[in-house]
């Protein structure tokens, strides 16, 4: 039975596509590659199947991706076994033209930004609706230690967010991360310099992780719309 996707599937399927052409001449005999986490990197591992006959080894940013790799016979390492990781391929929740991004809106932002910190390069694969002028419009995730909960919340506050405790689907229990933290969304922070927010939010006690990569941001974008697939550095 085949399944039709959506237009917005259709967008993130062509930058997957577009990825895999693009990581393909890199592949050497040693060479890891990081796989992140989402719907736009769920679409990016199952074209990268196709060729797993090319490729050495992955790292993955969450259990729920390196299931799905081996699912296809693609092996996962764990970062700590691997010399370096060549490339890292990942989505987002907002980018903006300095390819600075908003994500773990799947849950997966520390993990993803240790791998993003490994990799020589990072490439973002996104479709056109999370292009933005002003990051801030997605909540941001931040990543808590469980009992530094109303700590951290407060301290968000002062910033002049509104944290909101992630739950799980029926809602009554709190949503917890790999690493077994919860996760705070963030609404109507007010982003004007991405990497100074970055900053001070990593800066409050109890803080695992923020969804900002700003310190870190992409160094490639490629960027799915109605008028096709095109590429993006940093302006």
């Amino acid at each position: 039975m085949t399944t039709t996707l959506s237009p917005q599937d259709q967008l993130k399927q062509a930058v997957a596509r577009t990825a895999v052409e693009y990581i393909l001449p890199r592949l050497k005999d040693d060479v890891i590659i990081g796989i992140g986490t989402g719907s736009t990197a769920n679409f990016f591992i199952d074209q990268l199947a196709e060729h797993k006959g090319k490729i050495h080894g992955t790292v993955a940013s969450s259990e729920a991706s390196a299931k799905r790799l081996k699912s296809h016979g693609i092996p996962v390492y764990d970062l700590n076994s691997v010399d370096s990781v060549a490339v890292y391929i990942d989505g987002a929740d907002e980018t903006n033209d300095r390819l600075e991004l908003i994500k773990g809106g799947g849950g997966a932002l520390t993990r993803e930004k240790i791998v993003a910190a490994a990799a020589r390069e990072f490439v973002c694969i996104v479709d056109d609706s999370k292009l933005v002028k002003k990051l801030g419009g997605f909540p941001l995730p931040v990543e808590v230690i469980p009992m530094a909960r109303s700590h951290v919340a407060r301290q968000l506050a002062k910033l002049g967010g509104q944290p909101i405790l992630r739950t799980k689907t029926n809602g009554d229990e709190p949503y917890l991360t790999d690493n077994g933290n919860v996760i705070l969304d963030v609404h109507n922070l007010n982003i004007t310099v991405p990497c100074q927010m970055e900053e001070k939010i990593n800066n409050i006690t109890g803080v695992v992780c923020n969804g900002l990569f700003a310190l870190r941001p992409a160094d490639l974008l490629i960027v799915g719309s109605k008028a096709g697939v095109k590429t993006m550095t940093a302006k």
